[in-house]
């Protein structure tokens, strides 16, 4: 009955709110809804489809973390590991107290080229480098290279952009590997992640959905709001599948070691009210119920979340519109009481 109640509710947000995107509910290891809405191809009236590949922006830093979970495994790194004796570059006002956990659990304090804290319009922010010209890691350099540092190491969290570029240019120069094939070798082959990658905004491969930004004058898409190729921070393109093989493959610990899976699941910062951060990873939880995994992302065109409430349990929704995401995702988790 409960599941009707859900299906109701989720059909009256989608008309309300003409979503465009894909709902995936697993609960208890079962498949209990996984439905397409509106279109990844607007011009061409091509409908989304529950294999269609959207991009997740932010949620990539999970997988940016998990790769450098990965080097640590191998002990090629540890999150004591000082930045400045990763990387090969002089960044002159970075602290050379800053480490690799101070950077997966933005709590470093360098400066951001995106600060999330002071950007007020999304669908709108300009950087100082055309996004064409942004391929990899390093081509964000100048971007915050002579940026101030905002605070101390260690002292308080703040949500940091820039810093998950720094943890790729460490990857980079850790393992002499693109940051992006590293990623697609290390976690996306591991995982059967196979509709998962970081594709050329201009080059879209087939099944992959355009975003689109809803102005008072008609719709437009991202195409010039986003780097042409995502980085550590944001822009890897997957589907609601390829997310539950990954939480899956993390949480059975076929990723990282089992020490290594408990340490970045586990809470490391506070950010507000019930809201923590581990190692790449959100966690909602009140006093006297038992946490909550998610990750999320937003962007021009893209808005992703995806919830790890228990065991064999996930819930993605994810949208190829600014916000489309957020009302459906409000309900299903009012719906399941999660939170």
């Amino acid at each position: 009955m409960r599941m009707n109640r859900l299906n109701q509710v989720i059909d009256q947000a989608v008309s309300e709110t003409s979503f465009s995107g894909v709902i995936f509910v697993k609960i208890d290891g079962r498949v209990v809804l996984e439905n397409a809405y509106g279109y990844s191809d607007r011009s061409n009236k091509i409908q989304n489809t529950v294999d269609t590949r959207f991009g997740i922006a932010s949620g990539t830093k999970f997988l940016t973390a998990l790769g450098i979970g990965k080097l640590i495994d191998r002990g090629e790194l540890s999150l004591g590991s000082k930045l400045c004796d990763c990387v090969d570059i002089d960044f002159p006002h970075i602290s050379e107290d800053v480490t690799i956990h101070h950077l997966l659990t933005h709590t470093s304090g360098v400066y951001d080229y995106y600060d999330e804290e002071l950007i007020e319009d999304v669908d709108n922010f300009q950087l100082d480098i055309p996004c064409f010209k942004l391929k990899g890691p390093k081509d964000y350099i100048p971007l915050f290279h002579d940026g101030k540092m905002k605070f101390n190491p260690g002292e308080r969290f703040s949500y940091s952009n820039g810093g998950f570029i720094l943890l790729g240019i460490v990857i980079e120069e850790t393992s002499g590997t693109p940051y992006a094939h590293f990623i697609e070798e290390n976690i996306f082959e591991l995982c059967d992640m196979s509709d998962s990658g970081f594709f050329a905004m201009d080059r879209l491969p087939e099944r992959t959905a355009f975003g689109y930004i809803d102005e008072e004058e008609g719709w437009r898409t991202n195409i010039f709001n986003l780097p042409t190729v995502g980085s550590p921070d944001a822009g890897a393109f997957t589907t609601v599948k390829d997310v539950d093989k990954l939480w899956t493959a993390f949480f059975e610990e076929k990723i990282l070691s089992k020490r290594l899976t408990k340490l970045f699941f586990k809470k490391a910062v506070k950010d507000k009210d019930n809201r923590f951060y581990g190692h790449g990873i959100w966690i909602y939880h009140e006093e006297g119920k038992a946490p909550v995994h998610y990750l999320i992302g937003w962007d021009a065109g893209v808005s992703f979340r995806s919830t790890y409430p228990a065991k064999d349990s996930v819930i993605t929704v994810i949208s190829n519109t600014s916000a489309g995401a957020w009302a459906i995702d409000r309900e299903i988790m009012t719906q399941l009481k999660i939170y």
